[in-house]
């Protein structure tokens, strides 16, 4: 495969993962993301080991018109990606009313309007083309209302929606949409959204490396919807089917709480020795 991939939110997580396997199957690269120098070490490990030409972008595409910005770019340098990989995003933990509302809106502009943007620039070349594959990280967050994460798991929603609904109107086009919709996964993305000590985040959960590993091979199999690891497609697929809606809003939102800290012992008090 020599087709040429861009990818957003390529320096960490499972968007880096997915840059590495593209390049295994001999693909060229556009990697976007903030962090530069992440970026240039990923870029040069990719060309060593694989011989793929790899450009790197520092973009944040949070920002307005930055979407509209990094396809002028690409035209000026005459790439014309035949894959886009839509996986930046970030999350944010609370509850909406006591969340610094910039951030959310920050969150919206890059899950959300970003990815709607992206795709709506190059997604009529690649129909004129008559090929073409998207592929968007969204999430089964997207999947029901998320307590204490109220924003991000609507963001998930329209990718989840958005993405199907693409899949659907580009029959016999040549243009395949597909749609990853991964559990919580082994990345950066829990500390930086302040996850951790949550309790969707405990014990062992997939590797960056195994989501991105699937997502794209159901990329290239030009599937609409796919759920990652089968408990997560029984609790997703089948569960929510037969539950009643407010108990799995309550168990999501058990799910997003976190340990509450051991009281501190009143003031003077002394532990006893045996």
């Amino acid at each position: 495969m020599s087709e040429l991939a861009l990818i957003t939110g390529a320096s960490s997580g499972i968007g880096r993962e997915l840059a590495v396997v593209h390049a295994e199957h001999r693909g060229d690269l556009v990697l976007v993301a903030r962090r530069e120098a992440r970026l240039a070490d990923l870029a040069d490990r990719l060309r060593g080991d694989h011989g793929v030409t790899v450009y790197v972008l520092d973009r944040d595409l949070s920002e307005p018109g930055a979407a509209a910005a990094l396809v002028a770019d690409l035209d000026r340098a005459d790439l014309k990606p035949a894959i886009l990989i839509n996986n930046a995003g970030f999350g944010y933990w609370g509850r909406f009313h006591e969340q610094d509302l910039a951030r959310n809106a920050r969150m919206v502009r890059l899950n959300v309007t970003a990815l709607m943007e992206l795709t709506g620039l190059l997604l009529p070349r690649m129909v004129r083309h008559g090929r073409g594959r998207i592929l968007n990280v969204g999430s089964t967050a997207g999947m029901v209302p998320g307590p204490r994460q109220a924003v991000y798991y609507a963001t998930k929603a329209f990718v989840n929606s958005f993405s199907q609904a693409l899949a659907a109107e580009l029959q016999g086009t040549g243009v395949t949409v597909t749609v990853l919709c991964p559990g919580p996964t082994e990345s950066e993305f829990a500390a930086a959204a302040d996850l951790q000590d949550t309790r969707s985040f405990r014990g062992r959960r997939p590797s960056s490396r195994e989501v991105a590993e699937y997502g794209y091979a159901s990329m290239l199999r030009g599937k609409d919807l796919v759920v990652h690891g089968w408990q997560m497609k029984t609790l997703m697929l089948v569960g929510l089917r037969v539950a009643p809606r407010r108990a799995v809003i309550r168990v999501v939102e058990r799910l997003q709480s976190k340990r509450e800290a051991p009281a501190a012992p009143p003031s003077g008090e002394r532990r006893r020795r045996g």
